[in-house]
């Protein structure tokens, strides 16, 4: 296999600096969040031996809990309407700088419930914002609006903005949920870190303390050596594979 990295094919990239952005759930998140987490760990556990024949049960509660880091209305609108979303407080307060900056970015979920809330959000406080998702009609005048706008954030979901875009106009990354595959949030960044950016890039990952985000960065992590244990021919490691152990500990 032929192997072909960005840093060879494109070294004279300008910086990318990337780093964690943690955010501590409001009170009241935080006890409902440890409410769902004890039902659905005791749910699991007896079902992750024999992940082949539950799996899609496994994975609906992971992703319940992944929905409930970031906001707890995506579980239910009605019920958890008045629970405050800190990871919501927290990215405007930070676009507002990156905008005062005289700067762009790219926001990415994988969740597009979540990104409607983040474009609302966007509306009261009066930024400006482009917005993509599998449903965008028009998507390439979208992105071209974009491009050639004035809108200072794009609001991208991952199955539409996870290749094939360059937006080297942005170059701020907000990553507002952990991916379980490493190459799917290189690709993300990759929208603005690619040939024709002339500034530097900057990239922040925003992880709710104390949550399966948490895990999932851990599991991650994991992922990547793999792969790159893989590439390197180490067949040792290669063969290690996603586990129930792996699932239990999302569970911890």
């Amino acid at each position: 296999m032929l192997r072909r990295t960005k840093e060879t094919v494109a070294s004279d990239l300008p910086e990318k600096q990337e780093q964690l952005l943690r955010v501590d759930l409001e009170p009241a998140h935080r006890k409902l969040y440890d409410l769902f987490l004890q039902r659905e760990r005791m749910k699991l556990l007896d079902l992750v031996d024999d992940l082949d024949r539950n799996r899609f049960i496994v994975f609906r509660s992971l992703t319940l809990l992944r929905m409930l880091a970031l906001d707890a209305t995506l579980v239910d609108d009605e019920a958890y309407a008045g629970v405050p979303s800190s990871k919501l407080d927290v990215l405007v307060e930070e676009l507002a700088d990156v905008i005062a900056g005289g700067h762009r970015a790219l926001v990415f979920s994988q969740f597009t419930s979540y990104l409607r809330l983040v474009a609302a959000r966007l509306d009261a406080e009066g930024i400006t914002y482009d917005y993509l998702d599998g449903s965008t009609r028009r998507r390439s005048e979208v992105i071209d609006g974009f491009k050639s706008g004035t809108s200072t954030v794009f609001l991208i979901s991952l199955k539409a903005g996870g290749f094939g875009l360059n937006l080297t106009e942005a170059d701020y990354v907000f990553l507002l949920d952990p991916w379980w595959n490493p190459a799917s949030e290189a690709q993300a960044i990759d929208r603005t870190h690619r040939i024709g950016q002339t500034r530097g890039v900057f990239v922040y990952r925003m992880i709710a303390n104390d949550t399966i985000e948490e895990k999932v960065m851990q599991l991650k992590e994991k992922k990547a050596k793999l792969f790159d244990a893989m590439m390197d021919d180490d067949e040792q490691a290669f063969g290690a594979a996603l586990t129930a152990d792996d699932i239990r500990g999302l569970l911890e």
